[in-house]
C-alpha cells in the first residue's frame, strides 16, 4: 500500500514537513522569551508601540468585554486591550510556556493578574467553546501558524456574533525600492542584533524570513473574507511594514 505524502510548509525560507512546523516555532520562541519585548523596541525603533496603539484605536475595546489574543505571548496587546476597556477580561493563548511566564510576570507586577488568563494552546486547535469571546487578536502571529487560513476558521468559530477579529501583522511594502532597502536592514542587521542581544541569530534570521514569506495585504484580505468574516478591511503601518486586518462574525 502506497504511503500518502505528507503535506508541506515553510519555516522561514526552509520547506519542512507541517508536523514539523509547530514544535519548531516553539523552539524558537521559547529561545528568545526573556529577551522578546527588548528585542522588539530594538528591532523596531519602538516603532512596534505605535502599531500595537494604532490597533487599539481601530478596535476601540468597551468595558465589559472579553478578549482572547492569540499567540499573545507576553501580553502586550492584553494589557492595553484591559487599559483601554476600563474592565473587562482577557485570555492569553500561546504554543509556547515561557512566553506565557513573562507575561504571567508584568501581569503580577502591573496588579492585573485578576483580569488575564494564560492558556498554553494551538491557534488552529482552539480549547475554547462556540461564541465564546467579543474579540479575537494575534498580533506578529499568524505568519508563525502551520495553516493561517485553519487559525481564522477558529477564530471565526469562538468569536460571539457581532465579534471581531484583528490581525496585526509584518506585510508587503508596495514601492519596490523601499521593499529592497527594508530587507537589506531586515537580512543583514536583525539577525545580528538578536545575536547579541538574545544571544540566538537563527530564531531572528527564521522570523525575518518568516515575515518575506506571509501573504501580501490583498492576498491576506482574501483569507479573512474565505473564513466567513464580512466587512473586512486592511489598513497599512509605515507605508505597508506591517498591516492591520479586521473582520466582523456578522
Amino acid at each position: 500500500m502506497t504511503e500518502k505524502p505528507k503535506n508541506t510548509t515553510h519555516f522561514g525560507f526552509e520547506t519542512v514537513q507541517e508536523d514539523e512546523k509547530a514544535g519548531r516555532v516553539q523552539g524558537v520562541f521559547s529561545s528568545v522569551a526573556s529577551k522578546y519585548d527588548i528585542m522588539n523596541d530594538v528591532m523596531s525603533g519602538g516603532i512596534h508601540r505605535i502599531w500595537k496603539d494604532a490597533m487599539m484605536d481601530w478596535l476601540a475595546p468597551r468595558p465589559g468585554q472579553k478578549l482572547l489574543d492569540v499567540a499573545g505571548g507576553t501580553g502586550d496587546i492584553a494589557f492595553r486591550f484591559l487599559k483601554r476597556a476600563g474592565r473587562g477580561h482577557a485570555t492569553v493563548l500561546d504554543l509556547t510556556e515561557p512566553m506565557l511566564v513573562e507575561g504571567r510576570k508584568r501581569a503580577e507586577a502591573a496588579r492585573m493578574s485578576d483580569s488575564l488568563d494564560w492558556v498554553v494552546g494551538d491557534a488552529m486547535a482552539l480549547p475554547f467553546e462556540a461564541n465564546s469571546f467579543d474579540v479575537y487578536t494575534i498580533s506578529f502571529g499568524i505568519r508563525n501558524v502551520t495553516r493561517p487560513q485553519d487559525a481564522l476558521a477558529e477564530a471565526y468559530r469562538v468569536l460571539k456574533p457581532g465579534g471581531r477579529l484583528m490581525v496585526l501583522e509584518f506585510s508587503q511594502l508596495p514601492n519596490p525600492m523601499m521593499q529592497a532597502a527594508y530587507d537589506a536592514y531586515s537580512f543583514n542587521v536583525i539577525p545580528r542584533m538578536g545575536q547579541v542581544i538574545a544571544g540566538d541569530r537563527d530564531s531572528y534570521q527564521y522570523l525575518v524570513e518568516s515575515i518575506r514569506k506571509f501573504p501580501d495585504q490583498e492576498t491576506f484580505l482574501g483569507m479573512v473574507r474565505n473564513a466567513g468574516f464580512e466587512n473586512a478591511k486592511y489598513r497599512n503601518l509605515t507605508m505597508g511594514v506591517a498591516a492591520l486586518h479586521s473582520g466582523w462574525k456578522l
